[in-house]
Order: structure tokens, then sequence, then C-alpha cells
């Protein structure tokens, strides 16, 4: 496999922080893949905390990978109107890198989310996954998917730390590639509370992104 592997990592990054940092630069050399493509989510199906302008958060996410070559901003679902939807943005960067593999990089938590997911069955044809772990998530959870077609033995190796990764197939015959990265106590949720309550953030998250937090007043207010 000569050609260049790319992963896809999307979200709504609100606001990116070092737990995503982290796990996609874990990713990144463990699974030697050329580049990540950051996706900031415009305007989520199944999110339902408040967000602030996606332009916020686009900035925001371009600023915490200004350092690091390897890291790309996308803005394939800023700039599409209407919701933002997986099953477009893999299928409109398969036709961008036609000659590349794409890896869609997912926690356990929103794997299982799948069935979910608008025409789910349609986007686990087109494109390979990388599971990584997430607090209080187990990967024997991911037998729960009806998407998975998983050896219970393999998943219970990767939850007690015997293996770092394990490769598994979905339905669609695609590859998932189960993969074990360091969990860091950092959450979205928690940085904005913290914001809220005028509280420090400071290590949680790039400098550029809290000096951008500050001076634009995102958070303030309850959600």
């Amino acid at each position: 496999m000569g050609h260049v592997k790319i992963g896809i990592f999307g979200g709504t990054f609100n606001p990116i922080h070092y737990g995503h940092l982290r796990a996609a630069e874990e990713v990144r050399k463990r699974f030697g893949l050329d580049k990540i493509l950051f996706i900031p989510s415009k305007d989520p199906p199944l999110k339902t905390e408040e967000l602030p302008e996606p332009e916020h958060r686009y900035k925001m996410t371009e600023l915490a990978l200004s350092d690091n070559p390897f890291f790309e901003i996308s803005d394939i679902e800023y700039k599409r109107p209407g919701k933002s939807y997986s099953l477009e943005t893999v299928e409109e960067l398969r036709s961008i890198y036609h000659d590349s593999a794409l890896y869609f990089i997912l926690g356990i938590d929103a794997f299982l989310e799948l069935p979910q997911w608008w025409q789910s069955e349609k986007l686990i044809s087109l494109v390979d996954f990388i599971v990584i772990s997430r607090p209080f998530f187990r990967f024997v959870d991911l037998l729960l998917s009806p998407y998975l077609d998983a050896d219970r033995g393999g998943l219970e190796r990767l939850d007690r730390g015997e293996i770092e990764l394990y490769t598994t197939k979905l339905k669609s015959e695609r590859d998932v590639i189960a993969m074990r990265v360091p969990l860091m106590a950092i959450s979205a949720t928690e940085i904005r509370k913290l914001v809220r309550e005028g509280k420090s953030i400071k290590y949680q998250l790039p400098e550029v992104v809290e000096s951008y937090i500050m001076s634009n007043k995102l958070y303030r207010h309850n959600e």
C-alpha cells in the first residue's frame, strides 16, 4: 500500500483541547498516517449542547493545529449548507483524495452512536474506521454495535492493555482498527463550565485557544 493514508477527525471541537490533539497524535504516529484532517462540524445533526458560532469553533481549531505540520483543518462541513452529515463529508473527501486510504477516527462512544447517524449503512461501506479509547467506555462495549463483526477475546485483551491494536471487520467488509490511546481527563464540557465559573483553564488546551476564548468572551453565559 504505497498510497497516502489520511485520518478524518470530525467533531464540534467546542472547544478543541489537548485530549483531542493528543489522541490524534497517538493515532497518527502508531498508524503511520500521512496527515489528519480536523473537520469542525458546522451544524451537527445529533448535538444538543449550545454551540457558539461555527466561525469561533473553526478558528479555535485552526489556531490549535497551527504548529503541527501533520494536522490540517478542513472547511468541508463549514462551507456546506444545511446539517453536517458525515456521509456527505466522506463522499466529498473520497472524490478529492481518490488515491488515498481514508480512515474515519471515532471514540468508542461515537462509534456506538453510528446507527443513529444519517445513512450510516452507506457510510460504513465507504471508509475504514479507527476507534479509540474514551473515558468510561470499554472496547468490549463495541460488541453492542450492530455493524461490527468482532471477537470478544481481542477486545478484552485491548481493555486489559495486553495489546495496543486490534483489527476486525465491519459487516460491510471495511476494516475497523480499535486502538488504545492514553486517556486525558480533559473534557470540553468541563472547560466550558470552568470558563463560566471564572476559573482557570490553563494547561487543558493550547494557549492560543485559551486567549481566543477569553478575547471573544466565549462560554460566559449559561448554556
